[in-house]
This record gives structure tokens, C-alpha cells and sequence, in this order.
């Protein structure tokens, strides 16, 4: 059993997908505030936080999405407005989405980051409007998720895919075998601890 600390539904869904037996659990605490400090470090202390006060038996994984332009986290949009100054920055241009995540168990903790670059079309403020108007980007970092509606939005990405929806599947997946929890048996559609 791995216990997991998300809110997000695409988070959960790739894990089912993966088929990997795992609970949900309440964050730990809350999340820092960016001050500007090396976005890499960022994701994977603030995935680190999450999970860093919980004991519970077994592995518990925490993680942390964020996008990033010109330098500047991009979070959820608080409103309409918001969301569309969001997008309306990122249209035409390329960006980086950065998943940090942490895992652990009584033996031992690591942390490590994915980074995707994302192209986004030129996009004219109807669509934007019209995407806003289907309350996708209310949920999601810089505005916008790529498995839904928001793949009509990218043009290119340079990367994971599953990055950009908020867990880098093998560098995750390569990470839990330091748990003893191997890929081969998860390619097997077997869950099976190794160590």
C-alpha cells in the first residue's frame, strides 16, 4: 500500500492506471510560498512538506505542479480575470511545467523533479474566454490541463506528457523501485513489492 497525498483527479487516475494499491491522505501542511528561489528546489520541498510530518506503515508520496514563465510560478487562477491573464501570456509561447515530488518510508526519503516544456497556440481572446467558460482552468496550475479540453490549446511538448497533468510517470515509477516496489510487476499488472 502507498499512501498518496493529492487532491488531484489526474493524479489519481494515472495511478489507477498504473495499478499500484494506494490510499488517499489528508497534506500534511500547508504549502510554502514562492520566493523566487530555483523552481526545481521549490516543487520538490513543497512535495517534501506534504508528506513530511505523516507516519503511517508503509510508503507515503507527496507531489507538487506548477507551471513556469519568464521566470514566474503560475498557479490556480482565483477567477475568471485571472485565468484569463494566464492564458492570454501563455498563448504562442513555450513554458515549463515542473512536477516535484517526495517519497518515504521509515527507512528512508528522496525527492526529484520532472520538467516538461509546453508550446502553446496563438490563441485569441474568444477562445480563451470560451475555454474559461467550461470552469476547466479553475483547478489547475497556469490555467489550463492538457487531458481535457486544454489539449486544444498545445501545440508541442518537449517531455513527459504525464508530467503535465501532475505525476512524471517514470521517473515516479523509477523511483519507487529504491522502495522496493517493482516495474516489472507493475508492467505485469501485478503489484508487487521486491525489497
Amino acid at each position: 500500500m502507498i499512501y498518496i497525498v493529492t487532491s488531484s483527479p489526474r493524479r489519481i487516475e494515472i495511478l489507477k492506471r498504473i495499478g499500484i494499491p494506494f490510499e488517499i491522505v489528508k497534506q500534511g501542511s500547508d504549502e510554502p510560498e514562492y520566493h523566487g528561489e530555483n523552481p526545481a528546489e521549490y516543487v520538490k520541498s513543497v512535495a517534501l512538506k506534504k508528506i513530511e510530518e505523516l507516519s503511517l506503515p508503509g510508503i507515503i508520496a507527496g507531489f507538487d505542479t506548477v507551471v513556469l514563465l519568464d521566470g514566474k510560478i503560475l498557479g490556480k487562477p482565483k477567477d475568471e480575470r485571472e485565468a484569463f491573464s494566464m492564458l492570454s501570456r501563455l498563448s504562442g509561447r513555450w513554458h515549463k511545467v515542473l512536477t516535484g515530488f517526495a517519497i518515504k518510508n521509515k527507512q528512508k526519503t528522496i525527492t526529484d523533479c520532472e520538467v516538461t516544456d509546453v508550446l502553446f497556440s496563438d490563441l485569441s481572446a474568444d477562445e480563451i474566454r470560451s475555454y474559461i467558460s467550461t470552469g476547466e482552468p479553475f483547478d489547475k496550475a497556469g490555467a489550463y490541463g492538457i487531458q481535457d479540453k486544454g489539449m486544444l490549446l498545445v501545440k508541442r511538448i518537449n517531455g513527459c506528457f504525464y508530467n503535465v497533468m501532475g505525476l512524471p510517470v517514470q521517473r515516479f515509477s523509477a523511483s519507487l523501485e529504491r522502495f522496493g516496489i517493482s516495474r516489472k510487476s507493475l508492467l505485469g499488472g501485478v503489484y508487487e513489492k521486491t525489497g
